[in-house]
């Protein structure tokens, strides 16, 4: 992929200087992974390497990838599809954007990167893996080489697996955020015996467990479902209030979807003692920052604080 390399970047582990970790005596490290790449940070750099080196071995010369308004993986794979020479296809979930994207701040930048959009229906959208489904979006564009939504795939979960190295084997715990679960399960493959890893889903409910299963073999994880804030990309005003205060503590831009209720949800496991003592935890910022913007936006339609860029 003709991008900075990740040997070439450095992903620093930057450690959290907090009250409540030295009165608990427990260590927080953030890998910076948001920091691997000026614009495909984190994970989706990562699900990205390998899914991009296959498409090209195979002569494809178009990717078509699924996503929402806001869409992290959507402004990566765009971004990537034009440092490659590839053409870009993005099916959005939503077709009330028909009128309205060019005001959405990702989906304006994912265009500007040469990205075509198909706009569906959330009914039509839940289809988006059944063969009738890719086989009319064949006719209507051509060939394709499809990666899922969020990326997830068995490619994908071979590039998370790189995010672990053998500096962070001192760590007890691994922690991460989850939205379609490739990401844990690269980390759950590569962590060691001695590790466990903690997912905080983005989503409500439990049933991202089956769909990590499908990748890993190891028992050593467990997810962390009440950190959701009622949903994917639910807010309120504490978590905004939140996130902003670690900006201003410790220096780390977060963002409302996944790293900030991962976070979140760290410091108050810390607080109620889930860690024992002396227990070193490694959180993974997946980036995400893209979406701010976004969010922003919504949170002045309803008149609610907004996040600090």
């Amino acid at each position: 992929m003709e991008l900075l390399s990740p040997e070439h970047v450095l992903v620093t582990n930057q450690k959290i200087s907090l009250p409540l970790l030295e009165k608990k005596k427990v260590e927080l490290h953030i890998k910076r992974e948001d920091l691997i790449h000026p614009q495909i940070s984190g994970n989706k750099y990562r699900k990205l390497k390998y899914n991009l080196l296959k498409a090209k071995e195979l002569k494809y010369d178009t990717l078509l990838t699924f996503g929402g308004a806001y869409s992290n993986h959507i402004a990566a794979t765009a971004y990537a599809g034009k440092m490659n020479g590839m053409k870009t296809l993005g099916v959005i979930r939503g077709e009330e954007l028909v009128g309205s994207w060019s005001s959405n701040p990702t989906l304006y930048a994912a265009h500007k990167l040469g990205m075509k959009f198909k706009f569906v229906s959330r009914a039509d959208y839940r289809k988006k893996e059944i063969a009738g489904f890719l086989d009319n979006l064949k006719v209507e564009f051509g060939n394709f080489y499809m990666v899922p939504e969020g990326g997830t795939n068995k490619l994908a979960v071979m590039g998370c697996e790189e995010i672990l190295t053998p500096k962070d084997s001192k760590f007890d715990e691994i922690c991460c955020s989850v939205g379609t679960g490739g990401t844990l399960a690269g980390l759950i493959n590569s962590a060691t015996p001695n590790q466990h890893v903690l997912g905080f889903p983005a989503l409500k409910g439990d049933f991202l467990k089956k769909d990590i299963c499908k990748f890993v073999e190891n028992g050593n994880w467990e997810l962390c479902t009440d950190y959701h804030f009622g949903g994917y990309a639910r807010v309120n005003e504490s978590l905004v209030s939140f996130i902003n205060e670690m900006n201003q503590k410790v220096g780390i831009p977060l963002d409302p979807v996944y790293t900030g209720k991962m976070i979140y949800g760290i410091l108050d496991m810390i607080a109620k003692d889930y860690f024992k003592p002396r227990t070193k935890i490694l959180a993974i910022h997946t980036g995400g920052l893209q979406g701010i913007a976004g969010m922003n936006l919504f949170l002045k339609s309803k008149n609610l604080p907004i996040i600090d860029i």
